[in-house]
């Protein structure tokens, strides 16, 4: 078996364990969070540093939310937004349209 083989398998099986598309879901969306605030962050022109401070947060505690390395509370989101000067907007959205 190739190596990619190897890891689809692995990948596959620990896909199918309980909770996993769960866990995978929420990273993927702490992941984007991370990608949105780090474009808000630079197109102000601030260093990690510099949001850290006006979040009230460390910089390494946004370096790991920029990087996904978190999954952020919504006072830390809130916190966020305040400093870049944006709003929380949290939705549920339906996936399928309602017949």
């Amino acid at each position: 078996m190739s190596e990619q083989g190897s890891w689809q398998e692995l990948r596959d099986r620990r896909m199918s364990e309980p909770g996993a598309t769960e866990a995978y879901e929420a990273t993927r969306l702490a992941y984007e969070l991370g990608r949105t605030v780090r474009a808000m962050r630079e197109g102000r022109g601030w260093s990690q540093n510099d949001l850290a401070r006006e979040a009230a947060m460390t910089q390494s505690a946004v370096a790991r939310f920029e990087a996904g390395g978190t999954i952020p509370t919504l006072p830390v989101l809130e916190r966020l937004a305040r400093a870049l000067d944006a709003h929380v907007d949290v939705r549920l959205t339906p996936r399928t349209p309602a017949a």
